[in-house]
């Protein structure tokens, strides 16, 4: 059972998910910075000063309606879905040179489909 669970957990999609997962972890605390500290004041800026987090609404006494925090969610979603879209964007076109260099050389079954098409095409002419 530990070789099993050994094997399964030195698969590289599992290694990769794990790396994923601790990389979006450390990037969520810059993310947050980034939306809390200069997109939120810009964006308050641009609306003449609203401050999002405050917005409420109350419509029976004692129920209280923080439509201003979903805003901000919102808003930082975007932005860290944006953030991530760019920076796997950069990972990938670090990766596609070797994805690249390795997809140049044809298969066997390729060059059988080859040789067999130029076989066709000469009984044609």
């Amino acid at each position: 059972m530990w070789e099993e669970f050994k094997t399964f957990a030195m698969k590289g999609n599992v290694i990769d998910l794990a790396i994923g997962v601790i990389i979006g972890a450390a990037f969520t605390p810059i993310v947050a910075t980034l939306v809390a500290n200069i997109m939120m004041p810009i964006i308050g800026y641009v609306t003449a000063g609203i401050d999002f987090s405050t917005l409420t609404a109350t419509p029976v006494e004692g129920v209280e309606i923080r439509y201003g925090l979903f805003i901000n969610a919102i808003i930082q979603f975007t932005i860290t879905a944006i953030a991530l879209f760019f920076l796997i964007k950069a990972i990938n076109m670090v990766r596609k040179p070797a994805a690249a260099a390795a997809a140049t050389a044809p298969t066997q079954s390729e060059i059988y489909l080859k040789e067999i098409r130029d076989a066709l095409v000469k009984g044609k002419a």
